[in-house]
């Protein structure tokens, strides 16, 4: 039987579309980081549709100016700042600069794939200490502002699901990401008391215009295994992985399907706003009673398995290296 021929889940609503009243966030301020490009710009618009005035944060303004104009055109006001996460005298600084955010989603992150062999412990300090301690001292920043103030507060971290499994070759930032996900939880029953939500969010995959060289590498590399049956993932029978798509054009965006489509339970990728209706979702007056919790949205990906192992493949194959030699 042909997994194409199979429905997979269905398409979302079209850009644009809210599960949430119009103005749910009006008069609110949301603190995006990294939200100058990718799922955070994505997330960020999802918010401005519900009325939010949104402030973006990168570490480079050339992601910042982009983004503004084009999150300014929902309608809403657009500020931004740079801001390395890894500053805590720059992130108050910040702070002092605006009002106080309603809503803090810390989205920015580092990564790329790497042996664990050939990890410098330079690399590992930088990714460990945006991911892990960025998200911390800008939730830190958020959480003491709030209290001093007696306000009520929501944070979301972005996540990621090898937090649970561990995550070959991204060992630094598996390690990162599963100290964001203790955050979760320690500090939503910390501050729970005092009215602070914190959540997490985990995305599957979620093709988009920013993607990285290394991750669009490991897609290509993936879809040239699948096609050949030698990857992990190919199909059953060895053969392609049917990159021009199935019988049935019900992707995220309503395409033909390729092999990342079907290379995920849903039978299709997911799309960014997915991942932004379910952070205003998170952070909206109608989840006051969620906190430390983590929602995935990966369309099941994530609990995948087979019923038979995949065949083992080094990572140093997977990366295409080649051997170690010290």
């Amino acid at each position: 039987m042909k997994s194409t021929a199979l429905p997979g889940l269905p398409s979302p609503p079209p850009l644009g579309a809210s599960a949430l009243p119009s103005g749910t966030y009006d008069g609110s301020l949301v603190l995006i980081t990294g939200g100058g490009t990718g799922l955070g710009r994505a997330i960020a618009a999802e918010f401005a549709r519900l009325g939010a005035d949104l402030l973006i944060v990168s570490r480079r303004e050339r992601h910042l100016a982009p983004a503004r104009a084009e999150l300014a055109k929902l309608g809403t006001r657009v500020d931004s700042a740079v801001c390395d996460i890894r500053d805590p005298k720059r992130i108050s600084e910040v702070f002092d600069e605006y009002p106080l955010p309603d809503v803090l989603v810390n989205n920015a992150a580092a990564n790329f794939p790497v042996p664990t062999e050939d990890l410098s412990p330079n690399a590992w300090q930088a990714v460990v200490d945006i991911t892990l301690t960025g998200t911390f001292l800008m939730t830190r920043e958020f959480g003491i502002r709030h209290l001093a103030a007696g306000t009520p507060g929501s944070v979301i971290d972005i996540g990621a699901s090898y937090a649970w499994t561990g995550g070959p070759g991204f060992a630094h930032s598996a390690a990162a990401k599963a100290g964001v996900e203790s955050l979760v939880r320690t500090l939503a029953v910390e501050w729970g008391p005092y009215g602070i939500q914190v959540n997490g969010l985990v995305p599957g995959l979620m093709p988009h215009e920013d993607m990285t060289d290394d991750i669009r590498g490991n897609l290509a590399r993936a879809a040239v295994d699948a096609d050949s049956g030698d990857g992990p993932d190919g199909g059953p029978d060895g053969g392609p992985d049917n990159e021009n798509g199935g019988d049935r054009p019900d992707t995220a965006d309503g395409g033909e399907r390729d092999t990342h489509d079907r290379r995920q339970p849903a039978l299709r990728v997911g799309a960014p706003r997915e991942l932004g209706w379910a952070a205003t979702f998170l952070a909206s007056p109608y989840a006051r009673f969620i906190t430390g919790h983590t929602l995935v949205v990966d369309g099941a990906n994530w609990q995948r398995r087979g019923l038979v192992s995949p065949p083992v493949i080094p990572v140093r194959d997977q990366l295409g290296r080649g051997p170690f030699t010290g």
